[in-house]
């Protein structure tokens, strides 16, 4: 008779045991856990706290009991396995009830886990820090969440479990921030379509802080300051921490097994380790990429509960192997899904592996049949067509199309394939082209020649003087916000206006999501044109040029202490007035004069639609317009400014977006303290600065008036140009195509505020060092500090765009939260203010 020991339950441990006892009825199976559960849905943790899951119990998949009753399994819990003596096949046990002992074995398969992360940062020891790994974990962030006295919560780290835990707290009604110290959340994910989720999260209230990393943890009375690298400080009653796992292997140290280099247990593709009758399964080891073939380390579910399967199997002698991890992975954002299998860019490029990628946005269903909603998916695939991996984001029918993309490269299928796949198709389900199909479809016409495709990472850095950057979409589109540089040519309209572009330039041609932008390149390209089409088209590069707010936490005794600065100012829900907040609620409750239906239809439909349904309403009425479209959330604010229309409200109701749209001219509701002494409008009362000059003194002037004003709640724009935009520029050298002129231009002009020269007495440098140096011993902030001050209190800081172009700067040069206008957004900032200086 077999005597099998399994180290560690939930996936792998416990899906082993099951599988055993199934396999050989007679052996004999021991599972030690070192906890209480031996088997919980540990990715079900953080929506018990948001209470989705209102039952603890159901978190409970098996307990001792059950799995003693029905598959005759020794089950010791709180028994933790502190060494083991491969040599003699015997474990050490730290027993709560047993106290210490020893338990010999036949076999031996390990099942320990992954432990959460916590560095060794000042103030991590507090006891208003938590991390989630298991039901104890869950009992005490709920049982603190739940006393009623928690306003504002830290989330640090953006992989799944961080990105759950602020929705759920979200959920919960506290002021949520989510700190991630790379340059995005959710690492699976490529920069240029994670920032669906990330703005998903900023659209329901969470603010997100990236590139910025904890320093340290400093107690204020009932909360936390969270200090971060950067020196802003974020106020917490609570903190998540979620920065990672690492495998929980620390008593094999002795043991003979062999480790990867993160600590990982190394097995081949039968769960064996190097030693004898020792198998390994889950979080703890090391698993071969199903896609390019190399060591990884994937902490999933699904994975562990196959491999502790594939373990008992050999153990019984089945002969079983594992052909690796694919990584397939899905998560919930609000109401946005998201989902990846195989390899990303990053990976692709460390491997030195080359690919192609392509993007698409199709409905998830039949545009005519109410429900359905556009999605995005990233295809990345080899020359050969073999499928590397792919991501998608969308509010419908992104599970099951990811699902499909991973099963075809489990079984070796090809981007052919995904064009040939035979799905289920009906109007409420699906299109008669699956989104699956028109991934395959454009990634075939690619390979085959069809058309090039230009990345939206190349738009910006295109070579201008040898290329012509054409606009295909309709001059409603067009109007409503574009890519600079483009000039507007419909598709429907560019064969009369074919003479407008020159055949000895390269046309790089685009539309909002890519499939008229086809078209156009094929019209050019019978024309004998040299023409890229973007894939993706405008919506994949506005995406990808997504930044977040700034974050904003203070501690408050009442009401919201968290602010996402930004800009909110043609909302007129956002208004002080109390009165007309009530209007506007009544509209949603029934008020309103026109009703307009434009879900399942691609852009622009909607905006179409809300552009005719307008025109033949009186001033004044009012219009509610639901879309499906995504992009309409952005899309109805620029057009109600453009049009001089009022946006009453807009919000996200179950994937739609419903906007209320009142015809007419916009009007100021005056709050409470909008009005002066005997109700009287009061001035206008922002501040401008016009910022021409590149002196380090006149830098430090103009930033200390604008911080000064910005302390006294006014808000300030700071409009630099010429000279004057050097003090935005990067310390570091950007590496971005240039012209010759523009590089001359750039290598003679000072990089950034710590180059910049004093306008008098600048005596070679020494008076500028002198005057930096009595700064720092009267304690006057340094330029670097007053423009991060400045950015950090919401003063908008503005590159002219027609110096830029002079000076051949480029905005990637400049540091971040500046943003990019020309005179007329000058002059209308002006036109509020009642201070206007120019230095």
């Amino acid at each position: 008779m077999k005597k099998i020991l399994i180290v560690g339950g939930v996936a792998g441990g416990a899906s082993a045991a099951a599988r055993l006892r199934r396999l050989d009825e007679n052996a004999e199976i021991i599972m030690f856990e070192k906890g209480e559960y031996i088997s919980f849905a540990n990715c079900g943790l953080p929506y018990y706290i948001g209470e989705t899951i209102k039952e603890r119990e159901k978190l409970l998949v098996q307990t001792p009991e059950a799995m003693n009753e029905r598959f005759k399994i020794d089950v010791r819990v709180n028994s933790q396995v502190v060494a083991v003596d491969t040599k003699n096949k015997k474990v050490k046990v730290n027993s709560k009830t047993k106290g210490e002992y020893e338990e010999n074995y036949d076999y031996l398969i390990l099942s320990p886990g992954a432990a959460p992360i916590r560095p060794s940062i000042e103030g991590i020891q507090s006891d208003k820090i938590f991390t989630l790994r298991n039901v104890p974990d869950t009992d005490k962030i709920k049982d603190y969440v739940d006393k009623g006295n928690i306003k504002n919560a830290v989330v640090i780290g953006g992989g799944y479990i961080g990105v759950e835990m602020a929705e759920n707290l979200k959920e919960r009604g506290l002021n949520v921030a989510l700190v991630e110290a790379a340059p995005h959340i959710l690492a699976p994910f490529d920069s240029d379509m994670v920032t669906f989720a990330e703005k998903e999260l900023e659209d329901n209230g969470v603010g997100i802080v990236l590139n910025d990393g904890v320093k340290e943890f400093k107690e204020d009375g009932n909360g936390l300051n969270v200090v971060l690298n950067s020196g802003k400080a974020l106020y917490a009653d609570i903190v998540i921490l979620a920065i990672g796992v690492k495998p929980d292997t620390a008593f094999l140290k002795e043991s003979g097994i062999e480790f990867g280099p993160r600590g990982h247990i190394i097995v081949n593709n039968k769960m064996q380790t190097n030693v004898e009758g020792v198998y390994a399964v889950g979080d703890a080891i090391e698993v071969v990429d199903f896609v390019n073939g190399s060591k990884t380390a994937i902490a999933l579910a699904g994975p562990a509960n196959k491999q502790g399967r594939i373990a008992a199997d050999n153990v019984c002698g089945l002969n079983s192997n594992y052909k690796g991890t694919m990584g397939t992975a899905i998560i919930k954002v609000f109401g946005l899904t998201g989902a990846s299998t195989g390899n990303n860019e990053r990976t692709l490029k460390a491997k030195n592996i080359p690919y192609r990628v392509i993007y698409v946005h199709p409905n998830s269903s039949a545009g005519y049949y109410p429900g359905g909603a556009p999605m995005s998916i990233k295809l990345i695939f080899s020359d050969e067509g073999k499928i590397l991996g792919a991501q998608a984001f969308g509010y419908v029918g992104v599970d099951k199309r990811m699902d499909d993309i991973a099963v075809t490269m489990r079984l070796g299928g090809t981007i052919y394939d995904l064009a040939e796949l035979e799905l289920a198709y009906a109007p409420p389900y699906s299109s008669a082209k699956d989104p699956v199909n028109m991934a395959g479809f454009v990634a075939e016409n690619v390979l085959a020649g069809r058309h090039e495709v230009i990345l939206p990472e190349d738009i910006d850095n295109r070579y201008k003087e040898k290329t012509q950057l054409v606009d295909v979409r309709t001059e409603l589109e067009y109007s409503n916000g574009s890519i600079e540089g483009a000039i507007n040519i419909p598709v429907d309209n560019l064969r009369d206006r074919i003479n407008e572009l020159d055949k000895n330039k390269e046309i790089l041609v685009h539309c909002q999501v890519g499939l008229r932008g086809y078209i156009a390149a094929r019209i050019l390209m019978a024309n004998g044109f040299k023409v890229k089409n973007l894939t993706g088209g405008y919506k994949t590069y506005t995406m990808s040029k997504f930044k977040p707010k700034n974050v904003v936490m203070n501690k408050s005794d009442e009401g919201d202490s968290m602010d996402l600065r930004g800009d909110k100012s043609n909302v007129s829900l956002e208004s002080n007035s109390n009165e007309y907040k009530e209007t506007v609620e009544e509209y949603k409750k029934g008020s309103f004069d026109k009703n307009l239906d434009a879900c399942g239809l691609c852009c622009p439909g909607p905006l179409m639609q809300v552009n005719a349904y307008i025109k033949d309403m009186k001033e004044g009425e009012v219009l509610k317009a639901a879309a499906s479209d995504q992009g309409f959330y952005e899309d109805i604010k620029s057009w109600c400014e453009r049009t001089n229309n009022e946006l009453l409200s807009r919000e996200k109701d179950n994937g739609n977006i419903v906007a209320f749209i009142r015809k007419g001219g916009k009007k100021h509701v005056a709050s409470n303290s909008d009005l002066g002494e005997g109700g009287a409008t009061a001035q206008k009362d922002n501040k401008t600065l016009v910022v021409f000059s590149g002196d380090l003194d006149k830098a430090l002037a103009s930033f200390i008036i604008a911080n000064g004003a910005a302390a006294m709640g006014k808000k300030v724009t700071m409009f630099f140009t010429f000279w004057g935009l050097n003090i935005l520029r990067k310390h570091k050298k950007v590496s971005v195509s240039k012209g010759f002129m523009d590089k001359m231009f750039g290598f003679m002009m000072p990089r950034g505020a710590k180059r910049l020269k004093l306008s008098k007495m600048h005596m070679l440098g020494m008076g500028t060092k002198m005057m930096q140096m009595v700064m720092k011993n009267k304690n006057v902030s340094s330029l670097d500090e007053l423009i991060k001050a400045a950015i950090d209190s919401g003063i908008e800081i503005v590159a002219c765009q027609m110096s830029m172009d002079v000076m051949g700067l480029k905005t990637e040069e400049l540091i971040d939260g500046v943003k990019v206008g020309g005179v007329g957004y000058y002059l209308g900032e002006a036109e509020d203010s009642n201070v206007n200086l120019f230095i």
